[in-house]
């Protein structure tokens, strides 16, 4: 009867797989032969369980599989840079951006990790949402075209809230270290690339004119190239953790305008 519970719990989960050997005739021995046993493995999330049928003996063990460390919740603040990491746009003043008011959020919902050497190295991958959104240290207003892109000041206006936002779909390629099979008690690092495609983008800006308060949003595409690639690089501690990452290709389509590459530092919560 126990060994029947166990097989129809098992079977609202996956199919599980029964391997079993054929009995064969055997001379009479005055040896006890071994008991036959039976192995059921049933995974569930990030467990394994392993049911050891022998005769009437049922055994279960559960074993925590190692987790890759990229769904979850990040936090972050970005800075533009030149290609040498320089952030002072001497030409172009109005990438001079503001990094307290420049907030990454990233939504990683999905995740796999492939196994290398056990549960400590492996390569994971997964998708997610990444929403960018650029503070401008001056008043400037962005002047798109087909050809150009670049801002001019506006003195007339007085923005308490001036920004470029962006949201991307994103997928990682990571290749994943652990201290420890065990998650929860692993310390791990993660490096690799981040691909992207944006999805959405426009401008927000919330300001005074006249004694009159106003709020203004117009969509666009705003010089942004529409793919991103970055470097990223993540560690941590079970659940908690931190990362950097740094633009591989420009912000913007630089037949527009010069080229721009966001550095992003910050902290992460992973699921």
């Amino acid at each position: 009867m126990k060994k029947l519970y166990i097989i129809l719990l098992a079977g609202l989960f996956v199919t599980p797989v029964l391997s079993q050997e054929e009995p064969k005739e055997e001379l009479p021995s005055t040896e006890e032969s071994e008991p036959k046993s039976d192995t059921t493995r049933i995974n569930i999330k990030n467990k394994e369980i392993i049911i050891i049928e022998k005769e009437d003996t049922v055994t279960v063990y559960k074993k925590k599989r190692s987790e890759a460390h990229w769904a979850g919740i990040d936090f972050g603040v970005s800075m533009f840079t030149h290609g040498n990491f320089d952030n002072n746009f001497a030409y172009h003043p109005y990438w001079n951006n503001d990094p307290a008011k420049s907030v990454v959020w990233n939504l990683n919902l999905l995740e796999h990790k492939f196994q290398i050497a056990r549960e400590y190295v492996g390569i994971t991958t997964g998708l997610g949402f990444s929403f960018t959104s650029v503070g401008f240290k001056e008043n400037y207003i962005l002047n798109h075209t087909p050809d150009t892109l670049n801002a001019f000041i506006d003195t007339l206006t007085n923005y308490s809230k001036n920004k470029l936002k962006a949201a991307y779909l994103t997928v990682p390629l990571l290749v994943e270290f652990n201290t420890n099979a065990n998650s929860n008690k692993s310390f791990y690092l993660a490096a690799g690339v981040v691909g992207g495609v944006r999805i959405a983008s426009k401008t927000k800006r919330k300001g005074e004119i006249n004694g009159q308060e106003f709020t203004s949003k117009s969509k666009g595409t705003y010089g942004l190239n529409p793919f991103k690639l970055d470097a990223l690089v993540r560690v941590g501690y079970s659940d908690w953790g931190a990362f950097a990452s740094y633009s591989l290709i420009s912000l913007f389509d630089e037949n527009k305008t010069t080229a721009v590459y966001p550095l992003t530092f910050g902290i992460s919560l992973n699921f």
